[in-house]
């Protein structure tokens, strides 16, 4: 009987096997030569999973904004993937990460995780993607089933479907019979927004850490589960760029070991020699460094696995070949065939040294939990009344990256991130403590370091990130080892309907904006206090926001049950009134108390606008606000509907109408008459240009050299670094506000800010508040040019102009950058709800 049961096995396999087909059978082209849509890709991976079920998992591990599935195929030797569950819990057991406390087995498979198509424009990798899962199951194919002996292959063929496939249903349109490769061509022209990013315009590679968007958030989720030794994430750049492979650039950030610095040479060194074999060009120790937290190579080194970058030349003027500056035509099966080399080469130099992989991966892990990662051993948030909407939303965070806390108590010593000096603090019992000596330790160095260290300030993205200033809470990291006690569950805020004369709520954070979004959609009148006021000894800040009966007779005795339902999806909590006469303040009926309009919003798009900074504002809006926005082609400025405008968003961008005299003034006079303009980054450049505009830029002599008689002269190949000492990539400032004014609402006396350019504005003389100035040189973390220390101060950072009966609202940050700057959310609902009302 065991003799038929293996003799028919052996049987299925053949059979299977001779219905295996390779892409090119599948698809009926060869790969490179058309591009192919995501549903067809998703085919042929599901095609190789059903005939090759012994070596092949496929796994849907999500969805998309528009609803396009995301995949995982596992693909191994038939022993490993039958044992698939066992390996996995097993390489968890290697991270500490195990909720189980048996041993882990060494001897265990090395995972590799290979992520495509990151950026939906730059295709050719989940075009590579095709070529290499055929490769591995192969039966022709000996020499991966030896590799896979040890080896477990994860497989994403596309992370971001929505992107790629607005690339290629654009391309797929536009292209002739035979291509062109002429770059002059329309089909080396995306429109905007262009493939790159997702539905929401977002950067998915830059969004790791933060897990903004809904592909991240799912993917991180699998990821964590698996935590492969080995990650590697597929990239284009420029046309006339070779390949770029690792090593990658300094710097690399200071917790990254030695052992991955090394086992990226030894990758390289693989890569280099299928390269040279085939005279094909690259480079390495270029460009792209490992320092900020949130990309597909620095994330998976944080969290112990050998992260890499690889980038061919390509991207979206590639189409199917285009014309390079040597005179040579790059395709897309050149570009796809470089990915399929590469890929391989990582799982063979991974599988020879499967070993060395697990010995390290375990010695990270277990040098993070004995507390050998950083100097600092405990970092401590401190939760005021005020800061539970900021502690929960930052916990939120920490539970998406694994990373553990816990309560605490008694007294320490440790460095103060507002004041920047070393301080003794106390622990309250609402505080939150997260330790340097647990699994994910790196993570936390890296993402709470008051300031990271950096060997070379020519990065690839902003430098500073401190969550601490990212969601603006008062903390302290100690170099002493604080107990952290039990895990304290949220609690759920239940709030009972009552008949009271009126119900208030606290303005503290982006869950109030969201309560106070859904009660406006309902129809609800709302009012606001622009100033403290107490009843009964419950005090209430500028901001708090007030729901009446009056106003509301329509609502009848639904009103309240409605209230406190929304309040309850929110988490918000009501606070009861008998009275509308105040102990301390104005009095409910007092002019200082006023209506709270719920405004028609929209938000300038298209040609001329950054997609990454509307995308900014749209998602924010529409995903967590919860608020409607319409999408208005900055084209069409002209035929917009003033009449159904209060609120206009203008992102960041350059914007045509606002060259033009007439359309300026149309502007302005839509303003005058009652309009509220929200402004943003390059946008206030812009406004500031023109001769209605209370801002001004203001200019300043360059004082370090202007005394220096060679100042002109620099030497050619220093070209980069000498550039330095004029930028900041990003760091963080410290920013005095006046919180008596409605656009900082529910702030402190300071907010942090990231400042990514060295633009300086004019205090505000006249028409207008100075919400929030940089008076000296106040920065907290990050790099910032020698030259720029005299320059960054005495300056506005946040500004409102009255104008008529209108406002013109200026934020010359960015207070939604990638939508992970969690303290500036509150800011933008301030200048959507309160501002000009």
């Amino acid at each position: 009987m065991r003799k038929l049961l293996c003799l028919f096995l052996l049987f299925s396999g053949l059979v299977a096997a001779a219905q295996l087909q390779s892409p090119e059978q599948f698809l009926g082209y060869k790969i490179g030569t058309r591009y192919t849509p995501h549903w067809q890709v998703v085919n042929y991976f599901k095609h190789v999973a059903q005939n090759t079920p012994a070596n092949v998992k496929l796994q849907q591990y999500g969805v998309t904004n528009e609803h396009r599935p995301l995949y995982l195929a596992f693909i191994s030797t038939a022993e490993n993937i039958t044992n698939l569950e066992s390996i996995r819990l097993n390489n968890l057991r290697l991270a500490n990460l195990a909720k189980d406390r048996m041993a882990p087995q060494e001897n265990a498979p090395a995972i590799v995780w290979l992520s495509y198509n990151v950026h939906g424009n730059e295709t050719s990798s989940s075009e590579a993607a095709m070529l290499t899962i055929f490769a591995l199951v192969d039966p022709a194919n000996s020499q991966t089933k030896e590799w896979l002996k040890n080896t477990v292959v994860i497989m994403d063929p596309c992370v971001n479907p929505d992107g790629r496939d607005r690339y290629v249903n654009w391309f797929n349109s536009v292209v002739g019979t035979q291509y062109n490769p002429r770059l002059d061509a329309r089909e080396h022209r995306e429109p905007w927004p262009g493939g790159r990013s997702n539905h929401y315009n977002f950067d998915l590679n830059r969004d790791w850490a933060w897990q903004t968007q809904v592909e991240s958030q799912q993917r991180i989720v699998q990821y964590n589960q698996w935590m492969p030794q080995v990650h590697v994430d597929y990239h284009e750049q420029g046309i006339n760029q070779p390949y770029y492979f690792a090593p990658a650039a300094q710097p690399y950030h200071e917790a990254i070991t030695k052992w991955q610095r090394d086992f990226q040479v030894t990758i390289g060194k693989n890569h280099a020699k299928y390269f040279d074999r085939n005279g094909w060009l690259y480079f390495t120790k270029e460009i792209f460094d490992l320092f900020y937290p949130s990309y597909g190579d620095t994330y998976p080194l944080y969290n112990g696995a050998i992260g890499m970058t690889y980038e061919q030349g390509g991207g979206p003027a590639g189409g199917l070949g285009a014309n390079t500056d040597e005179g040579d035509t790059l395709t897309l099966y050149d570009r796809a065939i470089h990915h399929f080399t590469t890929g391989l080469s990582t799982i063979e130099i991974a599988s020879q040294n499967a070993g060395n992989l697990i010995k390290e991966f375990r010695s990270f892990f277990n040098m993070a939990v004995s507390g050998g990662i950083g100097e600092y051993k405990s970092y401590v948030i401190k939760n005021g009344p005020a800061d539970n909407e900021k502690v929960k939303a930052l916990l939120e965070l920490l539970d998406k990256n694994g990373i553990q806390y816990g309560s605490g108590s008694g007294n320490g010593k440790g460095y103060n991130y507002h004041t920047g000096k070393e301080e003794a603090f106390s622990v309250g019992s609402n505080d939150v403590v997260i330790s340097g000596s647990q699994p994910r330790a790196t993570m936390v160095k890296v993402l709470f370091e008051p300031n990271s260290k950096l060997v070379d300030s020519l990065t690839y993205d902003i430098t500073a990130w401190s969550l601490p200033y990212v969601y603006g809470l008062t903390a302290f990291a100690s170099k002493a080892n604080i107990p952290v006690g039990a895990k304290q569950p949220a609690a759920a805020i239940t709030n009972t309907a009552t008949d009271a004369y009126g119900y208030v709520l606290k303005w503290e954070g982006v869950y109030t904006a969201k309560a106070v979004a859904a009660l406006l959609q309902k129809g609800i009148k709302l009012r606001y206090s622009e100033t403290p006021f107490t009843i009964k000894d419950q005090n209430f800040a500028s901001g708090s926001v007030i729901i009446l009966k009056k106003g509301n007779e329509s609502l009848g005795n639904k009103l309240w049950d409605m209230v406190s339902q929304v309040c309850n999806e929110k988490n918000v909590q009501l606070h009861a009134v008998n009275t509308g006469m105040v102990d301390k303040g104005f009095d409910f009926g007092s002019s200082r108390v006023h209506m709270i309009k719920a405004p028609k919003v929209a938000l300038l798009t298209g040609e001329g606008v950054s997609s990454n900074a509307a995308g900014e504002v749209w998602h924010f809006m529409e995903k967590e606000l919860g608020y409607p926005v319409t999408l208005i082609n900055a084209t069409d400025f002209g035929r917009a509907d003033w009449n159904n405008i209060d609120v206009l968003v203008l992102p960041s961008g350059n914007y045509r109408f606002l060259n033009d005299k007439n359309a300026a003034e149309e502007l302005a006079g839509w303003i005058r008459k009652g309009g509220r303009l929200v402004a943003l980054e390059s946008a206030v450049l812009q406004l500031s240009r023109q001769d209605w505009s209370v801002i001004k830029q203001r200019k300043d002599e360059d004082t370090v050299n202007k005394k220096d008689p060679y100042r002109s002269l620099f030497v050619y190949e220093n070209r980069e670094s000498d550039a330095i000492p004029g930028t900041t990539p990003g760091s963080i400032f410290k920013v005095t506000v006046d919180n008596s004014h409605p656009l900082m609402f529910g702030y402190p006396n300071y907010y942090y800010t990231l400042k990514q350019d060295d633009i300086v504005y004019d205090y505000i003389k006249e028409d207008g508040w100075n919400v929030g100035v940089i008076k000296k040189f106040d920065q907290l973390a990050g790099f910032v040019g020698h030259k720029l220390k005299d320059k960054l101060k005495d300056g506005l950072v946040f500004g409102v102009q009255d104008m008529g009966r209108g406002t013109v609202t200026y934020f010359t940050d960015n207070i939604l950058f990638r939508n992970f700057w969690q303290n500036g959310k509150l800011m933008f609902c301030n200048a959507i709800f309160f501002v000009g009302q």
